[in-house]
């Protein structure tokens, strides 16, 4: 049985006038300690599927179970890593993560949920932070509070929406390291979502393409035969690097061609004629273009 799996999920939005069809019979089984990394262009329904995995929306059909027992909403045993961070801002990095440990261990002693969160904290090397509030940290060190105050759950599954896609190339790179150190340390179910294929190969054990929409499915696995821990240094002269990521881009342009579609329609065009700038308006007292179904013959007498 899969540790996490979800069957023949679908989810669209508006009303039936109007209604966009996001995800078509998405079929996906994740095995216990696996990480999966899913890739696809923006707009194509990432996040609409992180979603669905963490319990914050439901799908119209289809169903997401864990170790067997259907999903049906959020819960501290799939713990999200937001894009945009999620902190409160008048709260410290320490008090954001007990925020997390408060709800989670409230059986815990006040000194067992303060050590609780620190561990975590030091986990992502921000403990000379500690207590900073987001606005005295860089884009970076706020992903860490959030990946920390995420861990602090003990979540039985990681779920990472694109956590990395505002950073700069640096700090994305450095933060990928994090997340590779942390994973090889805590042995967790992670499920990442990205747009970006270097990434995936970089840190995922199989990584699946997720066709561009509307009608998004999620198409072939591409398992990543590359051994742990991983330097992307060495990657990039690495054959089957080159080669993974050559067949996922091409997955993923394809189905991008498959969805594009031939219009044809007929177009009609405004009867009007353009106005001769030549002729001064105050000659004519004419303000505008003058349609060709407006045009009137008139005699017009002079008298000299």
């Amino acid at each position: 049985m899969p540790y996490l799996e979800l069957k023949s999920v679908s989810k669209g939005y508006g009303s039936n006038g109007s209604r966009t069809e996001v995800l078509r019979d998405v079929n996906l089984s994740i095995e216990q300690g696996e990480f999966v990394a899913i890739v696809g262009y923006s707009g194509a329904g990432k996040t609409t599927l992180m979603s669905i995995l963490a319990g914050l929306i439901r799908p119209d059909t289809g169903s997401v179970t864990l170790e067997g027992r259907e999903m049906s909403g959020p819960g501290p045993d799939r713990g999200l890593v937001f894009q945009n961070y999620s902190l409160l801002p008048w709260l410290t990095v320490a008090e954001n993560v007990r925020l997390a440990v408060d709800q989670v261990f409230p059986e815990k002693t006040e000194a067992g949920r303060a050590a609780h969160a620190t561990e975590f904290i030091e986990m992502v090397n921000l403990a000379p932070a500690r207590d900073k509030r987001p606005h005295e940290l860089s884009g970076g060190m706020r992903q860490r509070v959030s990946v920390a105050r995420t861990l602090a759950m003990n979540p039985k599954v990681l779920l990472l929406d694109e956590p990395l896609s505002a950073l700069d190339a640096l700090t994305r790179a450095n933060l990928q390291d994090e997340i590779a150190r942390i994973r090889a340390q805590q042995k967790q179910t992670v499920v990442l979502i990205t747009n970006d294929p270097d990434e995936a190969i970089l840190l995922a054990d199989r990584v699946v393409p997720l066709t561009a929409g509307p009608n998004a499915t999620l198409g072939e696995s591409f398992i990543v035969d590359l051994p742990h821990p991983r330097d992307r240094k060495a990657l990039n002269h690495s054959p089957r690097f080159r080669e993974l990521r050559r067949d996922i881009s091409e997955y993923l342009l394809r189905s991008r061609q498959d969805r594009h579609a031939t219009v044809t329609r007929k177009l009609i065009l405004p009867d009007i004629d353009p106005e001769d700038l030549s002729v001064p308006r105050n000659m004519l007292g004419r303000t505008r273009p003058l349609r060709s179904s407006e045009a009137r013959e008139a005699t017009v007498e002079v008298s000299s």
